[in-house]
């Protein structure tokens, strides 16, 4: 699986890119939680939602500066 790309989420609307981030700190609260009480968690999907939400966060602060 490989990481998602910046240009899929380029033509995201403000809206949607914070109901992205919130939901993608969800998501990475989740993951963390299933590995502090040992249930089966693939440790590449931290990896790929961190970078996924580093990108959101850089296409929002981009947005405001313009």
């Amino acid at each position: 699986m490989p990481l998602p790309k910046i240009k899929d989420i380029k033509h995201f609307t403000d809206k949607e890119i914070k109901e992205k981030i919130v939901e993608l700190k969800q998501e990475i609260f989740d993951l963390k939680l299933k590995k502090a009480t040992r249930q089966n968690v693939k440790p590449h999907l931290f990896k790929h939602k961190k970078h996924q939400l580093a990108q959101l966060l850089t296409i929002k602060k981009e947005s405001n500066y313009v």
